[in-house]
């Protein structure tokens, strides 16, 4: 493959990839079942290292 076919895959096909993936993370954020996850990760930070490691 040429430079130029490459390109143009990339300029065509790259972005519609990308822009799936993207949406698709995006979405991923937003599911019913990830509230418990983002909740936990919110506030690890905040938790005492000895509850953290069992």
């Amino acid at each position: 493959m040429s430079y130029d076919a490459l390109r143009h895959f990339a300029d065509s096909w790259g972005l519609v990839a990308m822009t799936v993936m993207f949406l698709t993370f995006i979405g991923w954020t937003f599911l019913p079942g990830a509230r418990d996850a983002h909740s936990r990760a919110a506030t690890m930070i905040l938790e005492d290292e000895d509850e953290t490691n069992g």
